[in-house]
């Protein structure tokens, strides 16, 4: 991660404003303004603030599986067993996931990709269910084969989702703010996992708690695309009234321009 943290710096806009050309020139330091770095306007977006509210809801019992998952199955199966393969089954699935449903979310228009999302944390939820009701490996080895599979899902489509709700200009920060709004559900859940094991002496309470928040993540999730198609007509007429308002003032430039030129050419004509 400290690798990666240095690796931040190598990089740097392909194509510079001119304001940091001129910046630039004068031998000056000029940093962004605080908008360009944090552009709230993008929570105007109705179905934008859906999503980045609902998918954080749906977090909390995320790293659950992947924190407790190797000690509970020590617990439930005996100190012998591989628990281990769990995790690898996980990762496997995961990388299969996101190229898969990448693939997919291809060929779903605009934002119903949500629906992808969904569903992914519906299963995930249920998976996470799961797991306290499996008492042999191969049972909880299939768990985390579907878990997996669509845990690739939700990340992977992030954001192509972010680009269909606020568009290219402000994806770079939807993503951003979303992954910010991610952190805090996805800490504060084994922790809270750890607790009600030592308190139960189990962690099936635990993994039933954490299968919850996925599936109301996901009913929640479900209305951006009703909301999102909702908004159109109304973005598209704004859009109409801000072109044509534009034409009509092309228009009204042009014959004053063109009025003011008449006289000109009327006195030198008479020189």
């Amino acid at each position: 991660m400290f690798v990666l943290f240095l690796a931040g710096f190598s990089y740097k806009p392909l194509i510079s404003s001119a304001s940091d050309k001129e910046g630039g020139k004068k031998g000056m330091l000029r940093f962004p303004s605080a908008k360009k770095i944090f552009s709230f306007s993008i929570f105007k977006v109705t179905g934008y603030r859906i999503w980045a509210f609902g998918i954080p809801a749906a977090l909390f019992g995320y790293f659950v599986p992947y924190v407790h998952l190797m000690k509970h199955v020590k617990e439930r199966l005996g100190e012998n067993v591989q628990e281990e393969v769990l995790l690898l089954c996980l990762g496997i699935t995961s990388g299969v996931g996101r190229l898969i449903f990448g693939r997919v979310a291809d060929y779903i228009p605009g934002a119903k990709k949500v629906y992808l999302q969904v569903i992914s944390f519906f299963l995930i939820g249920l998976m996470s269910m799961m797991i306290p009701l499996c008492h042999a490996l191969g049972s909880l080895i299939a768990v985390c084969l579907f878990m997996g599979l669509f845990d690739g899902c939700f990340i992977c489509i992030m954001a192509p989702i972010a680009f269909e709700l606020v568009g290219a200009q402000d994806v770079s920060q939807a993503i951003g703010f979303l992954l910010g709004l991610m952190s805090v559900p996805m800490i504060v859940g084994p922790p809270i996992a750890g607790i009600l094991r030592d308190y139960l002496g189990t962690y099936d309470v635990a993994f039933y708690l954490a299968g919850v928040p996925p599936i109301i993540g996901g009913i929640i999730l479900s209305f951006i695309p009703w909301v999102h198609e909702k908004k159109k007509p109304k973005e598209k007429e704004k859009a109409v009234d801000e072109e044509t308002t534009k034409k009509m003032l092309e228009n009204e430039s042009t014959s004053v321009s063109g009025t003011s030129e008449k006289p000109s050419k009327e006195s030198e004509s008479v020189v």
